[in-house]
């Protein structure tokens, strides 16, 4: 079943222990929180994973309005609808990885063109479509917007304590379940790795240090 906004919001307030919403036009402090936290909640969620269902790819070529000012050849602007990026090529295959890029205000920098990427996009197709949200982002959005709406709720300080520790594992699972859908070689890998890394490698998933998810 596609999730919908109420339902996000009733399994906020359940995390809240606040009673449910039988529609989105009733005068409730907790339904203005939700509401005023929902879009930036959302964005933020999009970026924390590399979610299956936001995943976009596109053939870019050199943007012919800028240029390197050096060490590059070519600049290539990112899609409006960018929030992350996942991996970078000079083929659409994927393989090998782009080793040699930079990315700087908005802009990837490369000496090949077109480059292929993959990335998280907050298209109303991809990353905000809600009938492609798995169960598992869901949770992780609704204990996301449980935790910011606990201290405008005034609730007490173990209560705001007790929804970060239910947003942090929400993360994990979410990730977790999320990460099993990848192709071999894909999959995330966290801080330990990336910490012990040589700097600028490509770690198994195809980031550059710097772009894994935290553990």
């Amino acid at each position: 079943m596609a999730a919908t906004q109420i339902g996000v919001f009733n399994k906020a307030l359940r995390h809240l222990e606040e009673r449910k919403l039988l529609t989105l036009n009733e005068n409730r402090e907790s339904l203005r929180y939700l509401s005023d936290e929902w879009s930036d909640a959302i964005e933020y969620c999009l970026y924390q994973g590399f979610w299956n269902f936001g995943m976009r790819e596109q053939e870019l070529t050199p943007d012919a309005n800028q240029a390197p000012n050096f060490g590059f050849q070519y600049c290539f602007t990112k899609p409006a609808d960018w929030v992350r990026t996942f991996q970078l090529s000079d083929n659409e295959n994927y393989n090998p990885l782009l080793r040699r890029y930079a990315d700087q205000n908005n802009i990837w920098y490369a000496d090949v063109y077109p480059i292929y990427v993959r990335f998280i996009s907050n298209d109303p197709n991809f990353g905000l479509n809600m009938a492609l949200w798995t169960p598992g982002f869901v949770e992780y959005l609704a204990a996301r917007l449980a935790r910011l709406c606990g201290p405008r709720l005034k609730q007490a300080q173990d209560k705001v304590e007790a929804l970060e520790r239910i947003e942090e594992k929400a993360l994990k699972v979410a990730r977790g379940t999320d990460a099993m859908d990848l192709p071999p070689g894909e999959t995330p890998v966290g801080t330990w790795v990336q910490a012990r890394a040589p700097r600028g490698s490509i770690l198994p998933m195809g980031n550059p240090v710097g772009g894994a998810l935290d553990d």
